[in-house]
């Protein structure tokens, strides 16, 4: 294996004259992103280098119970984005989406870690957290984006809905056409994304793995099968958290509940 070449933190930080140029470009065209973004990047440095100490001690204790535990925090925060995100209500929705995405991790995790690499120990570390960190990093904008299509339709066209209802439709046929467009939202760009990766990019983790001393051979393999992981794992917390918040949203009449959260109205000055 090559050496790997590590980033001194003066060298690292010296990066940062490269961020100049956007800021300037946000300032010059007025579009108010100027102090979003700055604040952006420092909350993003300041967090992943904590992170960073962070994970250097978890992985040298690789403990299990901590392993869990840290995962567990980790689709709590991706839960309560998500909803966040969504504008739904956190009553409603925080436990179907939760829920979901645990499912969904130890499906993928499972497969991934124990049949494709065939770890003895599933929970090591080394791999567990970095796969499932990726796992509910690309999960977490198909969930955004599925929910804001299926509840911001069910809510636009609810005579539509009732329609099929009033026709004889169960309610799982009523959905079917709000589910198909809310999947067809949330995959599509990712479907045209997969069909084309490594004609005009490498995907982020391949680069780092080249980068790191990987063969490409090796670090294509890994890339093949992380991109077949994370669809797969996207598709089934997707789907799982549709069907799950079904549960929740519509009573036993199949009237459907509130769904956005209620923003409180500032006053309007006179």
């Amino acid at each position: 294996m090559k050496h790997v070449i590590d980033i001194g933190y003066l060298y690292l930080f010296s990066a940062y004259i490269l961020f100049i140029i956007p800021l300037y470009i946000l300032w010059h065209y007025k579009t108010g992103l100027l102090k979003d973004a700055f604040i952006a990047i420092v909350r993003m440095t300041i967090q992943l280098l904590l992170v960073g100490f962070y994970l250097e001690f978890i992985f040298k204790l690789n403990s299990q119970l901590l392993n869990i535990t840290w995962v567990f925090l980790m689709t709590l925060i991706a839960a309560y984005t998500i909803v966040k995100r969504s504008e739904l209500s956190y009553k409603l929705f925080i436990f179907p989406v939760s829920i979901s995405i645990i499912i969904s991790i130890l499906i993928s995790d499972s497969y991934f870690l124990g049949i494709v690499i065939r770890l003895d120990n599933l929970l090591d570390a080394r791999y567990f957290i970095p796969i499932t960190g990726m796992l509910l990093g690309n999960s977490l904008k198909s969930i955004i984006i599925a929910l804001n299509s299926y509840y911001g339709q069910l809510q636009s066209e609810q005579n539509f809905f009732k329609w099929h209802l009033a026709n004889g439709a169960t309610l799982e046929e009523a959905l079917l056409p709000f589910m198909r467009e809310a999947l067809k939202k949330a995959f599509n760009p990712i479907i045209a994304g997969t069909a084309i990766v490594g004609l005009i990019s490498l995907p982020g983790m391949m680069t780092g793995q080249i980068l790191g001393g990987s063969s490409p051979q090796v670090a294509i393999k890994y890339q093949i099968m992380l991109m077949i992981t994370i669809f797969s794992a996207s598709v089934i917390s997707v789907v799982l958290t549709i069907l799950i918040s079904n549960r929740f949203v519509f009573d036993d009449f199949d009237n459907m509940g509130e769904v956005m959260r209620l923003k409180k109205r500032k006053p309007v000055n006179k």
